[in-house]
């Protein structure tokens, strides 16, 4: 009796060791949606030895196509195939062994929201607003710190986490909103879990959770429908090139091909013309497009096909739950192209009035056309992406309004040569526009401080075609005088600490200027609001003649006429507005000045404009 005891207590022992040997730590995306577009999808399934067990399921409209190892045995990828008609609702993935079930993961397929597949990108009638969510507003003083991160707290230190969050945004959405503003691109809040330096959000620990200092993704689902009802949208910024060196799955990773130089990383060159050099050597397009931006950042390899597909899925479940509209994709360039062709394939497809913006800075539009849907590439690359950051058009502002206008070829001719590239473009329109961003010195320093061409600039930016982007702070001055550090470039928007000694949001301790330049750019955007000229009008400009320090710029459509006239002069000037009327203005008699409200005389043959200064006329018709 006591043998058989002893076998049947082993027994026990044994089969609770093997049931102990299995486990789900994950399951990503943790649900999904019926009646998507796709039929397809892959669920990454992490757990202790996961790999030796069988998974099966059985829910109508739902097929377990197949179910791919890797060479980490935590890791199975399942590619479910799932009816347009299905029912949302709940089913069991069951994991068995030998016929038996060892797990079991209750899998979810939620209702879509109606219209989703519909949804309207942000689009030129809008106006976005950068922020880096750590530097805006800190709303939420209790999650500064969070239990088991590895950064806390240090508002002292440049590069250190100073507490802005995702509540701090929702706090001041009256504020962004009067402002002008139509739509919010936050730099990226998805977990950051970093050592140290990881503040701005680009080396991602998690790609499915929002960073606990910043809030929880609830709260970005919050963000999200604050907005809308304010009719503003919401941007997310995504990185498909790279992680962060402490994401969850380094320390196991799937296969030996995850990243790219896994075996031992090396620096990126930068050098993105590789992409399009029809003389480039395969060598030199690995070493770019393969290679790291720092060790803190290792470089995934999208040539995986499951990499590839976790990253498209991962896109699009953001897009669902948080119901976006619209991404910035970071480092646009410097994943693999073939990946990022089909990237904004898939996302398109499943929403075809979305809309998504790369970064491909360069100063080069031949090079920063390329990336752009519609354009026909001499080796035949096909992108699905509407627009792209227009990089060399913010070069050429800013050297036009710095440049000594008498010497030939300087000044405001760079902005109408600059626009006479336009042509290398597939669609100009859907081209971001913007006076400066994080990753550069603030737009009032590279100015050199001049008041005067910062409202010049500001106008341009807003009438000009294109999706115009506006950093948090340019609208008070916000410089970095003492460097380009992105530490000093992402400072503190003032007002958005407790105790904070000025506040841009009630006008406390901000200076004359300060004011005079928030209220300029409020004046500026609420009345782009209602132009349907700059929304959706044509553009025509009058070429700068050598030397004389003006330029006009029209946009126009069958109701009105939109004018802008820049002077740089020291003295005002007057401009023959005869070629105007004959192509443009027609028989107009007068406009109104946008930023004054007075009425601007057309009835002559000139119009002055002031000294180191612009004219803002809407011309109805």
């Amino acid at each position: 009796m006591k043998r058989f005891f002893l076998l049947g207590f082993t027994l026990l022992v044994t089969l609770a060791m093997a049931q102990a040997a299995y486990k789900i730590e994950r399951v990503e995306p943790a649900f999904w949606w019926a009646g998507m577009e796709n039929e397809n999808l892959q669920l990454l399934v992490y757990g202790q030895n996961i790999s030796d067990l069988r998974p099966s399921i059985n829910y109508e409209g739902v097929l377990l196509d197949r179910s791919v190892q890797v060479k980490s045995p935590n890791y199975l990828f399942l590619y479910l195939k799932i009816d347009k008609d299905v029912k949302p609702g709940r089913f069991d993935i069951v994991f068995n062994r030998k016929n038996k079930a060892q797990l079991k993961y209750s899998y979810e397929l939620k209702k879509r929201r109606e219209g989703s597949a519909q949804r309207q990108g942000y689009n030129t009638s809008d106006v976005m607003y950068l922020i880096t969510p750590d530097r805006f507003v800190n709303g939420d003083l209790s999650n500064d710190e969070v239990e088991g991160m590895k950064e806390g707290l240090d508002r002292s230190a440049e590069f250190g986490r100073h507490g802005g969050d995702l509540a701090g945004v929702i706090s001041k959405l009256d504020y962004i909103e009067e402002m002008g503003y139509t739509t919010l691109w936050l730099n990226p809040v998805m977990e950051n879990d970093m050592p140290e330096g990881s503040y701005h959000g680009y080396a991602i620990t998690d790609f499915y959770k929002t960073d606990a200092r910043h809030g929880s993704n609830e709260d970005y689902v919050k963000l999200s429908e604050e907005l809308k009802k304010r009719d503003m949208k919401l941007v997310i910024d995504m990185i498909m090139n790279h992680c962060g060196s402490h994401h969850w799955w380094m320390k196991d990773l799937p296969a030996d091909d995850w990243l790219n130089f896994q075996e031992g990383w090396q620096v990126t060159t930068h050098l993105r013309e590789t992409n399009m050099d029809p003389y480039a050597s395969d060598y030199d397009k690995r070493r770019h497009a393969d290679g790291w931006f720092v060790e803190s950042m290792p470089d995934l390899n999208q040539r995986n096909p499951l990499m590839a597909d976790y990253l498209i899925y991962n896109t699009i479940w953001w897009i669902e739950y948080a119901d976006l509209d619209g991404i910035r994709m970071d480092t646009y360039p410097y994943p693999d192209k073939a990946f990022m062709s089909e990237w904004t394939r898939r996302v398109m497809a499943e929403y075809p009035y979305f809309n998504i913006v790369g970064e491909e800075w360069s100063t080069n539009p031949a090079i920063v056309s390329y990336w752009q849907k519609g354009k026909h590439n001499s080796d035949g690359y096909i992108s699905y992406m509407p627009g792209v950051f227009d990089f060399p058009l913010q070069d050429a502002l800013v050297k036009a309004l710095n440049e000594d206008d008498s010497q030939w070829g300087q000044g405001l001719p760079k902005l109408y040569g600059m626009l006479a590239n336009d042509h290398l473009y597939a669609d100009p329109t859907q081209l971001v526009v913007f006076p400066d961003n994080h990753d550069m010195s603030r737009f009032y320093t590279q100015i050199n401080e001049d008041f005067d061409l910062f409202k010049m600039g500001m106008a341009y930016i807003a009438i000009t075609r294109g999706i115009p982007q506006i950093y948090y702070g340019t609208e008070i001055l916000m410089t970095n005088p003492n460097s380009d550090s992105h530490g000093e470039i992402r400072g503190d928007y003032p007002g958005g600490w407790p105790g904070d000694k000025v506040n841009a949001f009630t006008g406390e301790g901000l200076t004359a200027q300060q004011k005079e330049a928030q209220q300029f750019v409020k004046t500026l955007l609420n009345w782009r609001k209602t132009s349907n000229a700059v929304h959706k009008g044509d553009l025509k400009h009058f070429a700068p003649n050598h030397a004389n320090g003006l330029y006009t710029l029209f946009r126009y459509d069958d109701e009105s006429v939109v004018m802008l006239m820049m002077n740089k002069n020291p003295e005002a000037k007057d401009v023959n507005i005869l070629p105007f009327k004959d192509e443009v203005i027609g028989t107009a008699t007068q406009g109104t000045d946008v930023i004054s409200g007075s009425v601007v005389s057309l009835a002559g043959d000139k119009v002055t404009v002031g000294p180191r200064s612009f004219l803002l006329v809407e011309i109805k018709k």
